[in-house]
């Protein structure tokens, strides 16, 4: 498979600086934002691969600068479920024909970003038996799409109560899924096609510019207002995938 047009390499790259803008601003959402947008324009095997490899670089650059900070407890909570979830979703991620899974990734963005909408920001915190489930599902999610880090911070900011804490927590895990998913798709062949390292070079330096962009609107933007819109642009994305995964 060739390269992109320039038009479409223009409009993935716009794509990606707005993906990790949004990820210097809040501290997540990278994955969950570019995927569904870059499935308009490339199938989801080198959608995925070129993703995560981007999630790793960014990740590395914030997760190990900041390590010191992070709750390894409730990481060890978390993780065993995780990589089990990783396990599930490879196999799927394998057996499963893609339009299939553009549905199912769909319905996920329709159904997370609307809860994200309408939920009461003062939640009450979970019991550490949640870390089972989420991090299954978490698990699955990131094998196949690279957006398990929003089930993460599901169970991550309901029990941990100091930002600071919290976002070294989620960043070091979500580095931790990337790491053992890239390990995950390198023994099924993912990482062989060529398109998949030209896509990856030619978008990142992208990636460092949202993440400029982003820590420098940290402290002048709404992030609140800025998160909304995200929202439903996803939940217009997760309806293309649908329509997508009905053809």
């Amino acid at each position: 498979m060739d390269l992109p047009s320039v038009e479409t390499l223009i409009v993935l790259a716009l794509i990606t600086a707005a993906a990790y803008a949004v990820y210097g601003l809040t501290g997540f959402g990278n994955v969950v934002i570019a995927m569904p947008l870059m499935l308009i324009f490339l199938p989801l095997y080198i959608a995925a691969p070129v993703a995560m490899l981007h999630g790793l670089f960014a990740g590395s650059t914030v997760g190990i600068a900041e390590r010191r900070h992070a709750n390894l407890r409730e990481l060890g909570y978390l993780l065993p479920f995780v990589l089990i979830g990783q396990a599930v979703g490879t196999t799927l991620l394998i057996h499963v024909a893609e339009k299939y899974l553009l549905f199912v990734l769909g319905m996920f963005l329709i159904g997370y970003s609307g809860w994200r909408l309408l939920a009461n920001p003062a939640e009450k915190p979970l019991a550490r038996a949640w870390a089972l489930p989420l991090g299954v599902v978490g698990g699955i999610f990131s094998a196949l799409f690279g957006t398990g880090g929003v089930i993460f911070t599901v169970f991550l900011t309901r029990r941990i109560a100091d930002k600071q804490v919290l976002r070294a927590t989620n960043n070091l895990m979500v580095l931790l899924a990337a790491i053992s998913r890239g390990l995950l798709l390198l023994s099924t062949g993912f990482f062989s096609r060529l398109q998949v390292w030209q896509l990856t070079v030619l978008l990142l330096p992208f990636v460092f510019v949202g993440l400029y962009a982003g820590n420098h609107l940290h402290s002048r933007a709404s992030t609140q207002r800025v998160m909304q819109a995200i929202w439903l642009i996803l939940i217009a994305a997760g309806a293309n995938l649908i329509r997508q995964g009905s053809m």
